[in-house]
């Protein structure tokens, strides 16, 4: 596959087929893109075109109402009526005879009356007529009359996307109500109609029929729908053939869009059990409340099959398109592709090692013909140069073969020589210390002890009174045994073990701290440790203690004499077991801390090899780890000793 995609042919192809693969895709993208967005924005200007058709029927039924109402209320028969108490069999036939679901008189001394308490009827006793869209219970609509609950109440279905719910019946009615002052001589009240929308099937199917009137040519199937809230109460939505839905519910980001937020939507909606493109309008009551929707909207797969038809004609004659134009640009380009796989083969071979390879007659005189033989010239200059460069090859590894042999001696005095170095610093810093505690380790300490022998058998039971400074020098001369056992242990480590192993780095720092004891008493300086308990670090103990008294006589050396501190201090950071040595002598010239870790440079009057940080270097590095110096902030030097946990 690699190959195929850095070939020769592949790559003039693309630069051949790049205007036909790729503009011609990326502009039939951006052209069906558009079409199909001018598409999409026609079917919303549609579902809007059609809601204001339903909306304006609404208002048209609303206006029809309020008009017929203001006309009763005006007619003598209305005051004959009145006057001669036939008020109800008056307004039944009216209502009849107007269609409507309720008609009745609202004297104004009972326009207080909870049942009356709409904005509509406050308004018609002050002189104005309203008609309004309003949520009646279903208390009131059976002092309306008594035939209204049973066309009122829904049974609520379980509809998919839409806001859960604890209700299981919708019982409350919609109705469009109208209201206009009544003035007569011996009468003064408000004449109050309306109609119930709830299973109102002939104002949804007019709706319906006013907006998706068809020729016979519109593929547009359109429903229309009334909501109380979010519930069905009229609709020519289709549950199953023959059962409209009734008490279903609409999905929840509709609700949430129209009812909640009071904005008219036109898009595209799942409405029952199928994708629509429809339109909802929010309907408010006497009182400013959004109570419901108004929808209509029309089936959105027969759009959607329409676009499928159109994408597949557009992409099958592109296809076609290209599978006429590539095989045509592949004859036309085989004249081009043959010497140059030819050249390429024989690259290959030559890379492989074969400098005999040749690419040898093309069968073409263009520039390309020209190419090949040039690099057949070439190859043969290569194949030349090659053959001479074996030779001196040869001869040179022949040289490098007796340096090395040159080198690897010479590496190996040179190992010789630093263990000789490191050896002599041990030795040296042996003798320093052995100095220092002779008078502690010669023939007194057998004396001494065979002396408090002499004086407990002497004694005998009478030695309880002197037990305690017996005792006393019992342990002292344990002390100084113990000193004893720390200097051979620095002095011959080959007995105590050679090879590197877990330490506890805080106990190597306690037993170097009692080798050193007689310098910080002979120099009147004081030693404070804040030795932390750390994980193990994995050295040589010998060559941890070496390096840990090495820069505490440094120290204390640094300190000239002088009463000081020398302060030790442990810790574990990122994997690493970290000593820090400080001293509070007058710190190292700026100038010199690069160069304080090279072999032979050292500060000390007088004295030193100049051996022993470079020598605590290696031993550290080999290890694993690393060793630094810098000046404190509180004044003299301090050391870091890095090492990894075991």
């Amino acid at each position: 596959m690699s190959a195929v995609l850095t070939s020769v042919r592949v790559r003039l192809l693309f630069l051949a087929l790049l205007p036909l693969l790729v503009l011609l895709p990326v502009m039939l993208g951006v052209g069906l893109s558009r079409w199909s967005a001018r598409f999409d924005a026609i079917l919303i200007e549609n579902v809007a075109s059609d809601l204001r058709i339903a909306e304006q029927y609404l208002q048209r039924i609303l206006a029809n109402t309020e008009t017929e109402l203001r006309g009763v209320a005006r007619s003598d028969d209305l005051r004959r009526a009145l006057e001669d108490g036939r008020t109800e069999a008056f307004l039944e036939r009216e209502r009849e005879r107007l269609g409507l679901d309720f008609l009745r008189f609202v004297p104004a001394d009972a326009a207080r009356a909870s049942i009356n308490a709409w904005p509509i009827i406050a308004d018609a006793l002050d002189g104005l007529s309203r008609t309004e869209v309003d949520i009646f219970t279903l208390d009131a609509l059976a002092a309306l009359s008594l035939a209204l609950p049973a066309r009122t109440t829904i049974q609520l279905i379980p509809t998919e996307a839409a806001v859960q719910t604890d209700r299981t019946v919708e019982d409350r009615g919609m109705v469009v109500h109208s209201a206009t002052p009544v003035r007569t001589a011996g009468q003064k009240g408000a004449l109050v109609g309306g109609t119930l929308l709830n299973r109102n099937l002939g104002f949804i199917d007019t709706i319906n029929t006013l907006v998706y009137q068809s020729d016979g040519t519109d593929i547009r199937q359109g429903t229309a729908t009334l909501f109380l809230e979010d519930v069905r109460i009229s609709t020519n939505v289709r549950l199953f053939e023959d059962v409209r839905a009734l008490g279903t519910r609409v999905s929840a980001v509709v609700r949430n869009a129209v009812l909640d937020q009071g904005q008219t939507w036109l898009d595209r909606a799942f409405v029952v059990n199928d994708w629509y493109i429809s339109g909802y309008l929010p309907i408010t009551d006497s009182f400013g409340t959004r109570v419901g929707m108004l929808y209509v909207g029309f089936l959105e797969a027969p759009f959607a099959a329409s676009k499928r038809a159109a994408y597949l004609t557009i992409i099958a004659s592109v296809l076609a398109l290209l599978l006429v134009s590539v095989p045509l640009f592949l004859w036309l380009a085989r004249g081009v592709f043959a010497p140059l796989e030819r050249m390429s083969d024989t690259m290959q071979k030559v890379e492989e090692g074969d400098l005999g390879a040749r690419i040898g007659r093309v069968g073409t005189r263009d520039e390309i013909g020209e190419v090949a033989r040039h690099l057949d010239t070439l190859l043969d200059q290569v194949q030349e140069r090659d053959r001479k460069l074996r030779a001196s090859a040869d001869e040179l590894n022949d040289r490098v073969d007796a340096r090395t042999a040159e080198l690897r001696d010479a590496n190996k005095k040179l190992e010789a020589t630093f263990q000789q170095l490191v050896l002599s610093e041990k030795l040296a810093s042996i003798g320093e210390i052995t100095a220092g505690v002779a008078h502690e380790i010669n023939n007194p300490i057998a004396v001494i002890q065979g002396n408090v022998d002499v004086v407990r058998a002497t004694l005998g039971g009478q030695g309880a009174e002197v037990e305690t400074e017996l005792t006393l020098i019992d342990q002292q001369v344990s002390r100084i045994n113990a000193i004893v056992g720390k200097l051979l242990q620095f002095a011959r480590p080959s007995e105590f073990g050679a090879d590197a192993e877990a330490v506890d780095v805080a106990q190597v720092v306690e037993d170097c701290r009692v080798l050193v004891d007689h310098a910080v008493s002979r120099d009147h300086a004081r030693i404070e440790m804040d030795l932390t308990k750390t994980a193990p670090v994995r050295i040589n103990p010998g060559e941890l203690q070496q390096v840990v008294i090495n820069l505490m006589m440094n120290g204390l050396q640094a300190m000239e004499g002088q009463p000081g501190l020398l302060h030790l201090s442990l810790s574990e950071q990122a994997g690493q077991v970290i000593l820090r040595v400080r001293d509070s002598g007058p710190g190292i010239p700026e100038d010199k801390l690069s160069e304080i870790f090279d072999p032979f440079f050292t500060t000390k009057r007088g004295g030193g090899t100049g051996l022993g940080l470079s020598i605590s270097q290696t031993l550290i590095q080999r290890a694993g780890g690393t060793i630094s110096a810098r000046n404190a902030p509180e004044g003299g030097a301090e050391f870091s000793v890095s090492l990894p946990k075991a």
